[in-house]
């Protein structure tokens, strides 16, 4: 299989970006990626490329789907942020393969999106399980069909949390999402009163995936990080493009010279350049080698996964590092309000805020390399 496979064509992608940069604004004044984008989203194949080809999906790698939601990044890390919830397909898999074929055999485009912390006490009924209460970062779930709750069920003992999976229209959403960062993802508070949910429907979060298909058996929780953290490795493309188009067009008002004749700008636009170059190689460098593994052994190896966690807190972090340099470099003219380079700098430093790649990463990875226990679902 071609490791770099494309999941949407360039020509689809390029008009979709072209859209997204050109309404950015409309998306931080909404506070969510509006429906019209989401369907855009499903028409390029983000939704159905981990889902498998017997369902009408594309069954991609993980590569070309990371190299996808990067490319949407650049043009806006919360579009990008929302698209990566295209990984749902493979988590989804968990479910009971009938359920699984239930969903996606009808849409292999389904939208899923939830809430999963803190898990809320589900009681065992009759019809399955009840599920009451209030999750807040439900990103994505203006635009989704079916949408998952975290959920703890009285003597189950398990380190990964439960999740139930609900029709769009048994949940409220709280529009409670005010934030500086990632604004337009629409993480807003998912309400639940007293839905009635078939066990079949829920699903251990990280677990062990009922179908056999290759992807599924990439490790899970490697790959939520990922998916997030090549968001703020696209945010930090997209500031230093823009950094660059910019520079080489303008003249100094006091008569000095080009910023792209600036000896410091030339200085830490490069040390950015090479920080965010570096990130990028180790991240695609270690999903490819994973890749490679499971193809020909069906499985990654100890070392392989450690490494997959450790480039992505890397990408995240150094996205930020670019982005912030990209932010500095811009002068004066970047403290204006929705300035493209401050919003790419909080954008990027609030994707490595998140637990799965922020500064706490490197201790569970530093516990894995020495075979110390490591918080659940890691490495």
């Amino acid at each position: 299989m071609n490791l770099t496979q494309p999941v949407a064509t360039d020509a689809a992608l390029s008009a979709l970006k072209a859209e997204i940069v050109e309404r950015r604004n409309e998306f931080q004044a909404l506070r969510h990626i509006p429906l019209d984008i989401v369907r855009k989203f499903q028409d390029v194949g983000i939704y159905r490329a981990f889902v498998p080809k017997r369902f009408g999906g594309d069954g991609a790698t993980p590569q070309a789907f990371c190299r996808l939601v990067e490319e949407i990044s650049a043009a806006d890390a919360s579009a990008g942020w929302v698209a990566s919830f295209g990984v749902s397909a493979t988590y989804l898999a968990a479910l009971p393969p009938e359920t699984y074929a239930a969903i996606y055999g009808r849409d292999p485009d389904t939208v899923f999106a939830g809430g999963m912390f803190p898990p809320q006490k589900a009681v065992r009924t009759a019809g399955g399980l009840e599920v009451t209460g209030r999750w807040p970062w439900g990103s994505g779930v203006m635009g989704a069909s079916i949408v998952g709750a975290g959920i703890r069920v009285e003597g189950e003992d398990s380190p990964l949390p439960r999740t139930a999976v609900m029709p769009r229209d048994k949940v409220v959403v709280e529009e409670t999402w005010n934030a500086i960062g990632l604004r337009a993802t629409g993480s807003h508070d998912v309400v639940v009163d007293r839905v009635i949910v078939p066990e079949e429907w829920t699903f251990i979060r990280g677990g062990k995936p009922q179908l056999d298909d290759l992807v599924f058996r990439y490790p899970a929780m490697a790959l939520a990080a990922q998916v997030l953290a090549v968001v703020a490795l696209g945010a930090a493309r997209g500031a230093l493009d823009w950094l660059r188009d910019d520079a080489l067009r303008r003249a100094s008002i006091t008569g000095a010279p080009s910023p792209a004749a600036r000896a410091y700008v030339q200085i830490d636009f490069a040390r950015a350049e090479g920080l965010l170059a570096g990130a990028r190689s180790a991240f695609y460098d270690a999903i490819e080698e994973a890749w490679r593994q499971m193809e020909t052994h069906g499985a990654v190896d100890t070392a392989t996964h450690i490494r997959l966690r450790y480039t992505a807190s890397k990408a995240a972090q150094d996205g930020a590092e670019a982005a912030r340099l990209a932010f500095v470099l811009g002068g004066s003219d970047a403290m204006v309000s929705g300035h493209p380079l401050g919003r790419a700098m909080i954008d990027a430093a609030c994707v490595a805020q998140h637990a799965f790649v922020n500064a706490g990463s490197w201790q569970a990875a530093g516990a894995a390399l020495f075979g110390q226990p490591t918080p659940p679902g890691y490495p």
